[in-house]
């Protein structure tokens, strides 16, 4: 988020296509947690060739979501680093078919894919040291009205904007945390 101050919203299907696609989301989080790279050393990291890194690179880029690194790299060689973004979408009721079926998929993948981080720490948790006590959970719920529920949202987004900042780089021993935010209306509450 560190890269763009204001909030992006995704109203064409286009840029989050190329968001959505799994190899891409895999490069994004090289990119992340690893700092710049080649799309060699994305390829070995990945376990991908270098025609494929390259390929989606170039397609991410196209969208805003990498950029080269200037004056690193010789000849040829390009080296990349994710753009943070804040990237919002409008209202589900607002979007158009293409965008709300490209949207459904790839918030399906991203559950999954955070199931599965989840299930990583689960099956590891124990070889983490006090980092094992890193798992911060609660549930709750609130009867909101839905400018209420913008209004929590909002004052989310600022709580992790200013973490994000103020951790841009990161202090000595921190290390990456995933942070999910989920709210949805409860369909079982009769109105």
């Amino acid at each position: 988020m560190a890269d763009q101050a204001e909030p992006r919203e995704l109203t064409d299907p286009g840029p989050l296509k190329a968001l959505a696609h799994p190899l891409r989301r895999r490069i994004l989080r090289q990119l992340d947690r690893g700092g710049p790279a080649t799309s060699t050393t994305l390829a070995r990291a990945l376990g991908e060739n270098t025609g494929a890194t390259s390929y989606h690179l170039r397609r991410l880029a196209e969208h805003g979501f990498v950029a080269e690194v200037p004056g690193k790299g010789q000849g040829r060689e390009r080296w990349w680093r994710a753009q943070r973004q804040d990237i919002r979408f409008p209202p589900r009721s607002t979007m158009s078919a293409d965008l709300r079926a490209t949207f459904e998929e790839f918030t399906r993948r991203g559950v999954a894919e955070d199931f599965e981080a989840f299930a990583r720490f689960q099956r590891q948790r124990e070889k983490l040291g006090e980092w094992g006590d890193g798992l911060l959970f609660a549930r709750g719920g609130l009867h909101l009205t839905r400018d209420e529920l913008l209004a929590f949202w909002a004052d989310y987004m600022e709580l992790f904007r200013r973490y994000a900042a103020a951790t841009d780089p990161p202090a000595d021993g921190a290390r990456s945390v995933l942070v999910r935010f989920v709210v949805f209306p409860d369909v079982d509450d009769e109105l």
